[in-house]
């Protein structure tokens, strides 16, 4: 039914197209697609889908990994209107567009791709990690309600961004709420309806996000590098890592080193 694989696209564009239907999962850095003359920046918190034979341009940054899953459009699940699956999938593909994962699918992509990365050759194991990926993505495709729009809603891109540019000092909450001229209270309450996660939690994942960039391309140092990502000590920045990534920053060097 699925294949999928974690790849790193390049960084001069290019273009394409296929006979079957695909996710392009953002897991690290930055990435940008195209689809149909429609374009979407690919982060950590995005999803492209890219239904069959949908023209699309693609690039990324140095740092960018995205986790790319292939869909059979001729599976019972997506051409047997009779398939208890059928009603759901086909939601996903009915146009491309470009997804904002909650911190629940967040955290399921990044330990999907953890576990590629830990077990490259056990194609059972990616068959199953990316069709948990799909269903989950379709489950909030289809039950999920939009936010509606109004003169209090945020974009957490321009929150993303204000935290990169700020990664080595303090980050308050009082301070993501000034971003979007909010109060503090009334941030937490958009800011998770928006996202399906908390600030707190937000700033931690983009904190990560950093971390794993650099130590993955750079030969900085760990204590350099948890002093540039806002971490206070080395020892707080890997035990972050260990929980909420499930990987050492001398692991992530060391694939750098192998690579």
């Amino acid at each position: 039914m699925l294949n999928a694989k974690l790849l790193k696209l390049p960084t001069a564009a290019q273009q394409h197209h296929h006979e079957h239907h695909q996710i392009v999962v953002g897991v690290r850095g930055q990435a940008e697609l195209s689809i149909d003359g429609s374009g979407a920046c690919l982060d950590t918190w995005k999803a492209c889908l890219v239904p069959t034979e949908a023209r699309h341009d693609y690039c990324g940054d140095q740092q960018n990994h995205v986790l790319v899953i292939n869909v059979d459009p001729f599976c019972a699940a997506l051409s047997t209107p009779l398939h208890s699956d059928y009603d759901k999938l086909m939601r996903l593909f009915e146009k491309p567009r470009t997804v904002q994962m909650d911190n629940r699918i967040q955290g399921l992509v990044q330990f999907a791709a953890g576990e590629f990365d830990r077990s490259p050759d056990n194609r059972a194991l990616h068959q199953h990690l990316a069709a948990s990926i799909l269903h989950c993505m379709a489950e909030r495709i289809v039950d999920r309600p939009p936010v509606s729009s109004n003169r209090n809603s945020l974009n957490p891109e321009d929150i993303r961004r204000y935290i990169v540019g700020n990664l080595h000092r303090k980050i308050t909450v009082q301070d993501l709420a000034g971003v979007a001229c909010l109060s503090v209270s009334r941030f937490h309450e958009i800011f998770r309806q928006v996202t399906g996660t908390t600030p707190h939690q937000f700033l931690l994942q983009t904190r990560l996000d950093q971390a794993v960039g650099l130590l993955s391309s750079t030969s900085l140092s760990v204590s350099e590098i948890s002093y540039r990502t806002g971490f206070s000590s080395q020892s707080a920045l890997t035990n972050a890592l260990r929980k909420h990534r499930g990987i050492t920053p001398s692991r992530l060097q060391l694939n750098e080193h192998v690579a």
